[in-house]
């Protein structure tokens, strides 16, 4: 029989639900990725600037949801080039590089991923104040260019038992870190911008004042603009010559600069960093540094962390899109 409708007659009766509407931002978990294609058909924003203009010229009407990483997230330019934006999914526990100023003034919501990172990072905070103390890293490089068989013994490190610790930011990251530090004896003091209920831990009302109180500060803050560039040239003087900056927080929370100049100068005794100021991009003068500690924002890079990382990702997309709750949610 012809057929007289126009239709394909072996098509559905039904047209095809329309795609949801998802966005990723930049290169993600491969379990993460695999969903995000197989599940999602998500779209993804290429990493050429010109390529990207005519990419949201053509698809820009139909993100709903983005789905980025605590660095790659939503700045205040790709919000406004995304009229239907709803929601950003972050995989990772940060979300700086989400404008979320704009977001909360637009009603976007935002997820991340805290809690199944917290472990990997407070582990990666204690290696860094023990290697950073007894020097173990420069002590290997000691071994391995020979110089213990030419130059005799390597010097002497400090102790890293019993010290008084100050941790900025004591939310579930320098919680985690405090416990860790307190099996080493140590005496624990904190800032954060009021009080935490039933700490135990001696509380300072600035950084500067905490800095002043302890011999090793460790950084454990949220990144973004609330945060940037709180540990400055006073807090760093504060510590003093004899003072230790671990950081794993995020390189803008310190003056990266003032950092620099302290350790050249000998006016702080030294630093265990995992991230930086401009990643991946790693000041030349802190590499000369034998004092300083260098991870490349390895933090929460264990197999099992982020994999977890991303199945909440998904379990935050996949919430959004059934009922427009999060997981997760950013307050």
């Amino acid at each position: 029989m012809t057929n007289t409708t126009g239709t394909d007659p072996h098509s559905s009766a039904h047209p095809a639900p329309p795609e949801p509407g998802v966005l990723q931002l930049g290169p993600l978990h491969p379990v993460l990725e695999e969903a995000l294609a197989s599940e999602f058909s998500a779209l993804r924003l290429p990493e050429d600037p010109a390529e990207q203009d005519r990419f949201l010229a053509r698809h820009a009407e139909q993100v709903r949801v983005a789905v980025g990483s605590g660095r790659t997230g939503v700045g205040t330019d790709l919000m406004r080039r995304l009229p239907r934006l709803e929601a950003v999914v972050h995989f990772g526990v940060g979300y700086d590089g989400t404008d979320a100023a704009e977001a909360a003034a637009r009603g976007i919501v935002m997820s991340n991923t805290p809690d199944v990172l917290t472990d990997a990072v407070a582990d990666t905070a204690l290696a860094l104040y023990l290697d950073v103390l007894r020097r173990f890293s420069a002590a290997d490089r000691y071994v391995r260019d020979g110089l213990w068989e030419s130059a005799g013994n390597f010097p002497l490190s400090r102790h890293a038992s019993g010290r008084r610790v100050g941790v900025l930011g004591l939310g579930r990251i320098g919680r985690a870190v405090a416990t860790r530090l307190e099996a080493l004896g140590c005496e624990i003091h904190y800032h954060n911008r009021r009080p935490a209920t039933g700490s135990g831990y001696a509380y300072h009302g600035s950084a500067a004042e905490l800095a002043a109180a302890v011999e090793v500060l460790v950084v454990a803050v949220p990144g973004g603009p609330d945060s940037a560039g709180t540990v400055d040239a006073g807090v760093l003087a504060a510590l003093g010559p004899e003072g230790f900056l671990v950081n794993v927080a995020r390189g803008s929370v310190v003056d990266e600069p003032a950092l620099v100049a302290a350790l050249q100068e000998g006016r702080l005794g030294g630093a265990g960093l995992d991230v930086f100021a401009d990643e991946p991009r790693v000041p030349a003068a802190l590499r000369e540094l034998d004092t300083v500690v260098l991870l490349p924002h390895v933090g929460s890079a264990t197999v099992e962390t982020r994999r977890e990382m991303a199945e909440l990702a998904l379990r935050n997309l996949r919430s959004y899109l059934a009922d427009g709750t999060l997981v997760t949610p950013v307050a």
